[in-house]
């Protein structure tokens, strides 16, 4: 294709391995981190069912949230995508594909065999809290409109994070045209960027996965409504837990290498059974009884709308298949319940329980014997 003084061209070359990218040789391994078992099984979920809708991690400083997202990374397995597509695009997903594969792959049966493709790993990547909005969305490439004279987009967050996972550390102090932003594209699933004489439009699916604490400030309710799952962390209550936690730390910092090398077996153990899950997923049955408990949970908890009931079956039949399951019972909605709907609740004056709390409270009531 020529390059003639102003033309436009869909996007630049392929990106340089971001530095946000949160997947490092040397990351504190997952299956290392002591406790939180409910933030360890709520992300394990989003990683089987990106549908979910993302993990939000709240809780006291120091107790092991970015570190978990952060080892999220070495567990997922590689994911196979187009060669030389900054997006990332997967050659399976026809109708997902950016302009750019379409056009290369064209419009016949055999467009999937057009496209080589690749395995790399799934991208986790970190949204600064000072990001700009050309940082986040993309912009103009300068270099390229300076020397060739051409308009190329310079692909942005939202693009490297296709297909992964969008990871923003003190999520609840986010500035509010960021948060509006990451709204509209977590609902439509595609970034629009019209600026500078450029007009692109490309996927952006994503999971986002956010910790914070909370009182440092609350979540807008709009961007709350969009993680799938809610997890509180809290310091460890026990002398033998604390004493495991600063010697496995002090451990993992003295020789990283030697740290990550001694619990790889593990991790590799949890990622097969991701790729496990995965794979049993679809066939795995919600039968009409879970359907209607998991409604009538959400009745008398008096979740707004119907977000509540989709994420606590998607949740729970993710659990199912993680356990080897063929079937969701009331055992894997009571387990997935507090996490997706504890954010959910409104307040109640004249109830001073927390959420937590309340949805216990709910399940105890609705599943006594």
């Amino acid at each position: 294709m020529s390059k003639e003084a102003g033309q436009t061209v869909p996007f630049g070359d392929p990106p340089r391995p971001p530095e946000s990218r949160l997947s490092m040789a040397l990351a504190f391994p997952f299956s290392a981190i002591v406790g939180q078992a409910e933030m360890k099984l709520a992300i394990l979920i989003a990683a089987i069912d990106p549908s979910i809708g993302g993990v939000l991690v709240f809780g006291d400083r120091g107790t092991g949230k970015s570190t978990a997202v952060r080892a999220l990374a070495a567990l997922l397995p590689p994911m196979r995508a187009v060669i030389g597509c900054p997006y990332g695009c997967d050659p399976a997903a026809m109708a997902d594909l950016c302009d750019s594969c379409k056009t290369r792959g064209g419009k016949s049966s055999r467009a999937k065999a057009v496209l080589k493709s690749h395995l790399v790993p799934v991208p986790v990547v970190d949204l600064p809290l000072g990001a700009t909005e050309d940082r986040v969305v993309g912009s103009l490439d300068i270099e390229r409109a300076l020397s060739q004279g051409t308009k190329a987009f310079e692909p942005g967050l939202l693009a490297r994070a296709h297909r992964g996972f969008l990871y923003i550390d003190e999520v609840n102090l986010l500035e509010d045209h960021l948060v509006d932003l990451l709204i509209d594209v977590a609902a439509s699933g595609e970034n629009v960027i019209e600026r500078e004489g450029l007009s692109v439009r490309h996927p952006a699916r994503f999971v986002l996965v956010g910790s914070g604490n909370p009182e440092e400030g609350e979540l807008r309710p709009q961007l709350l409504d969009r993680f799938g799952l809610s997890v509180e962390v809290k310091t460890p209550t026990t002398i033998a837990d604390r004493i495991e936690v600063v010697r496995r730390r002090d451990d993992y910092e003295r020789d990283g290498a030697a740290f990550a090398a001694k619990w790889h077996k593990e991790d590799q153990r949890l990622r097969r059974l991701i790729i496990s899950a995965r794979a049993r997923l679809a066939k795995v049955k919600v039968p009409d009884a879970a359907l209607e408990h998991a409604a009538q949970l959400c009745m008398r908890l008096g979740t707004d709308g119907l977000r509540g009931e989709l994420t606590l079956m998607r949740a729970a039949r993710a659990l199912a298949a993680f356990e080897a399951d063929p079937v969701v019972g009331d055992a894997h909605l009571r387990r997935v319940a507090p996490p997706t709907l504890r954010h959910r609740l409104r307040r109640d004056p004249l109830d001073e329980a927390g959420s937590s709390v309340r949805v216990e409270r709910a399940l105890d009531e609705m599943f006594a014997t």
